[in-house]
């Protein structure tokens, strides 16, 4: 079913590390200053078979990512001690530890090309390239070579659907129907309505 542009709902999870700064307040602002509804929203623990199901990695990418480790290692002069594949199944374990070190704050988010416009404000994957204005390039500092250094997550604050398509799949992992409220905000009149009627007296 092809949703309306105006309904088109995306996933955001604001990661241990953005909870643990205390940045849930200047996050949520973010989207909200942009026009975009919140239509759930939970604080929660996330367990590992949630986190694992939200990446969705097959062994294809696990081995194409490890044979990269691989190739990468062997190039730093560093030791290859297990199969490519378990290289790649690393890069999904450190995330998975990461996540369910500490508690996140999962929402859905409806608006106007909402899936677009929160990847334009949450910024680029990694925080060091991330442009300025962005959530990741305003308020963190990490990168991937400290990432790799440290055989770790990368520390970017947030999560957020890539498409319309991941996001309806990432939705259902994270919250039942029931807990998504439809319902009409006022500010949705000037953001969408035509002919603006109603707004003069």
């Amino acid at each position: 079913m092809t949703e309306h542009l105006k309904k088109e709902r995306t996933f955001v999870i604001i990661k241990p590390d953005g909870v643990q700064r205390s940045l849930m307040g200047e996050i949520v602002r973010r989207f909200e200053r942009a026009g975009l509804k919140f239509v759930a929203m939970k604080f929660l623990l996330p367990t590992e078979k949630q986190c694992w199901e939200h990446y969705n990695k097959d062994d294809k990418w696990f081995l194409e990512k490890g044979e990269r480790i691989v190739a990468e290692r062997k190039k730093a002069g560093l030791p290859v001690e297990k199969d490519a594949i378990e290289y790649g199944k690393d890069i999904v374990r450190q995330l998975v530890y990461f996540m369910t070190s500490g508690p996140v704050l999962a929402f859905i988010l409806e608006g106007n090309k909402a899936v677009g416009v929160v990847k334009k404000i949450v910024g680029a994957t990694e925080p060091l390239t991330s442009d300025i204005g962005t959530i990741r390039g305003d308020l963190t500092v990490d990168s991937y070579d400290l990432a790799g250094l440290d055989e770790r997550a990368v520390r970017n604050l947030i999560h957020c659907s890539d498409s319309s398509e991941e996001a309806q799949r990432e939705i259902k992992i994270w919250f039942s129907d029931e807990e998504i409220i439809n319902y009409r905000l006022v500010q949705e009149q000037i953001l969408y309505d035509v002919n603006l009627d109603g707004i003069l007296e």
